[in-house]
C-alpha cells in the first residue's frame, strides 16, 4: 500500500525534561543507539512503505535532520491537532500520523496496523491491552483508559483514511482548548458515553464510534498484538527502558 505520513516533532515549549536529561536541545534529536530518534521513526515508516514523508517542526536543528534523512519538514502548528490539520492538507489523504518520539517503532507494526483498519474508516486508532504491554513491556509505566471490555494505551499510531478525518481534528482541537474547562468536554463529547463509560458499558470501538458518530466522522480502532507498541519516550525514564530495549 502506498501512503504518506506525518511525524510530529514539535515542542510544548520550556524545557522538556526528556531532552534536558539526555543533554540535547529537542528531544526528537536524541541518540539510541547511533540513529536519533526522529531517524529511527522515518526509517520505520519508510519500511512500511511510505512515498513521501513530512516531519512537523518548529525547531532548526530537527528541520535539518529531516532534510538529512530525505523528509520533508513542515512548520508546526500550536499544539499537534493543529500540526495535523495542516500536515493532512499538505499531503493529503490516506496519511499515517506518528510522534518523533516512538523510538522502538517498526515497520511491522504498522503495516500490520494498516492490514486491520476497517475498510469503512475515516479515521483509525492503534491502540494495546494492558496484558499484552506488561507481556512485552513488564518494566514500562503507561497510562490506561478503563472500559468494559479492559484496559487499553494508546500506541501514537493514527490512519487519517478520508478528507473526513479533519472532522475528528476539529474535535480534537476543541478539546485541546477546553483541556481546562472539563465541562465543556463534557458537552462535547456527549453525556451518554460517558454515563455508559462510569458505569462500566462502554466498549472502546463503541466509545470511538459514539465520539466520531456526533462529528460525522467514522471512527474506529485496530488492536496491536504487539505491547512495545504502546512505548514512547515521555520520560526520562522511558528513555532508559527504550535504550536498554535497543541494546
Amino acid at each position: 500500500m502506498s501512503f504518506n505520513a506525518l511525524i510530529l516533532a514539535g515542542s510544548r515549549g520550556g524545557i522538556d525534561p526528556v531532552a534536558a536529561y539526555a543533554g540535547v536541545a529537542h528531544k526528537a534529536l536524541i541518540d539510541i543507539g547511533g540513529r536519533t530518534m526522529l531517524a529511527r521513526v522515518v526509517d520505520a515508516v519508510r519500511a512500511a512503505g511510505a512515498a513521501r514523508i513530512l516531519v512537523s517542526t518548529a525547531d532548526e536543528a530537527v528541520r535539518r535532520e529531516a532534510l538529512t534523512l530525505g523528509a520533508e519538514p513542515t512548520a508546526a502548528e500550536a499544539g499537534p491537532s493543529a500540526s495535523a490539520k495542516r500536515g493532512l492538507a499538505l499531503a493529503g489523504a490516506p496519511l499515517l500520523l506518528t510522534t518523533a518520539d516512538h523510538a522502538l517503532l517498526r515497520a511491522e507494526w504498522i503495516t500490520t496496523f494498516l492490514d486491520a483498519v476497517p475498510d469503512d474508516a475515516d479515521i483509525a486508532a492503534l491502540l494495546a491491552r494492558r496484558e499484552t504491554i506488561e507481556r512485552d513491556a513488564p518494566a514500562t509505566r503507561r497510562t490506561y483508559l478503563r472500559f468494559a471490555d479492559g484496559d487499553w494505551s494508546g500506541c501514537n499510531l493514527f490512519w487519517l483514511a478520508t478528507p473526513a478525518a479533519n472532522l475528528a481534528l476539529d474535535l480534537w482541537q476543541q478539546v485541546e482548548r477546553d483541556r481546562k474547562r472539563p465541562w465543556r468536554i463534557v458537552r462535547r463529547l456527549g453525556v451518554m458515553p460517558l454515563v455508559r463509560y462510569a458505569t462500566g458499558r462502554l466498549t472502546l470501538a463503541r466509545a470511538l464510534a459514539d465520539i466520531g458518530g456526533r462529528v460525522g466522522v467514522r471512527a474506529r480502532m485496530a488492536e496491536s498484538p504487539f505491547g512495545l507498541a504502546a512505548v514512547d519516550v515521555d520520560k526520562p525514564a522511558d528513555l532508559d527502558l527504550v535504550r536498554g530495549l535497543i541494546r
